[in-house]
């Protein structure tokens, strides 16, 4: 390790489609704003950056954008992107900083080498002395705590914003991966087409988000939750409001949540025998803001007939993981172990 290995901070940035997070090693979590970017109209400057350019979404004058630079986990618009990095960086780091910071962004494996690419450079313009890209998986099974050095199988599912990657780790590497676009933004879409087709009701993103979280859910519950939502009828074009209920919710996110499980299953068809009974003793650990629906750990355990365990910070485990990844990988000590907190 070199002396400016020593001294310059190790962060790691979850660089994600709905939100972008940094965790700085010795300080935890110290960022988490949504990646949406406000920008004037032909002079392209930076208006607003985070949950301030967020609120702006569908509700800007005509000389203002609000806009998400990322779509499906990958950089759609590298110069907004790099802004957006460099704007992140500046909040958590000093312009004065002297040693510039080595950097860890966790990317799905599904994109391309010119996607991959786009990330590092923009990651290195917005000051970063040393980039490494990981797999969002690896970096969310380091964040999660499951002991990744081990020679044993550990599956991890990380459903992001924009995808969704599963993975079955032993000795540090992936043995098996799968990465699929699909995930929080798409549960987002597919209530937003459903009002629109049921109910003739015009809704945007952040309703359809509310009531992903609210009466959201992938199994049936006992108690049907309500909720209240305004709009727009698509047929008179005046405002209306509706009540929709959460069993309405769980038919319009199954389509979605069904491509998941079934991906889940390919992946563990694919994984050698000895680590596949590894994961049937220890289970699937899921991550990423997707995860959080409610009754999705309960119906992957019944589709799959394994255990399915979710990450204490799930939201986090990317970010945590890229921070940490230097630490992990230059030592053979695996971290503190998920299954030993859960007895398992």
């Amino acid at each position: 390790m070199g002396i400016l290995d020593m001294f310059s901070p190790d962060i790691g940035i979850d660089l994600g489609t709905c939100n972008t997070l940094i965790y700085v090693k010795g300080k935890g979590i110290v960022l988490n704003e949504p990646s949406v970017v406000a920008v004037e109209r032909g002079t392209n400057r930076i208006v607003a950056v985070g949950t301030e350019a967020k609120n702006m979404l569908s509700r800007t004058p005509t000389d203002i954008i609000a806009k998400r630079p990322l779509r499906d986990g990958v950089i759609a618009d590298p110069d907004t992107t790099e802004k957006m990095i460099k704007y992140f960086i500046q909040r958590v780091f000093p312009k004065n900083l002297f040693f510039k910071p080595r950097v860890v962004v966790g990317v799905p494996t599904c994109i391309t080498k010119v996607e991959e690419n786009a990330v590092i450079d923009s990651t290195y313009k917005a000051g970063a002395r040393q980039v490494k890209v990981i797999a969002e998986s690896l970096a969310a099974a380091i964040g999660a705590g499951i002991p990744i050095t081990e020679p044993a199988g550990h599956m991890i599912c990380d459903i992001g914003g924009g995808t969704t990657e599963i993975s079955v780790i032993s000795l540090k590497g992936m043995v098996v991966t799968s990465a699929i676009r699909i995930g929080g933004d798409e549960f987002d879409d597919a209530i937003i087409k459903h009002i629109r087709n049921i109910h003739n009701l015009i809704i945007g993103d952040q309703t359809a988000e509310r009531l992903k979280i609210e009466i959201g859910n992938a199994s049936p519950e006992r108690t049907i939750e309500k909720m209240e939502i305004k709009g727009t009828d698509a047929i008179t074009g005046l405002p209306r409001r509706f009540e929709v209920d959460s069993v309405e919710i769980r038919e319009a996110l199954m389509d979605s949540v069904n491509i998941i499980v079934e991906e889940i299953k390919k992946t563990l068809g694919k994984t050698p025998p000895e680590l596949a009974a590894d994961i049937v003793e220890r289970g699937i650990v899921l991550s990423g803001g997707g995860a959080l629906l409610k009754g999705l750990p309960k119906l992957i355990a019944k589709e799959t007939g394994v255990p399915v365990i979710l990450a204490e910070k799930p939201m986090e485990c990317v970010a945590i993981g890229a921070g940490k990844y230097f630490e992990i990988m230059q030592r053979n000590i695996g971290s503190s172990s998920v299954y030993e907190s859960l007895n398992l």
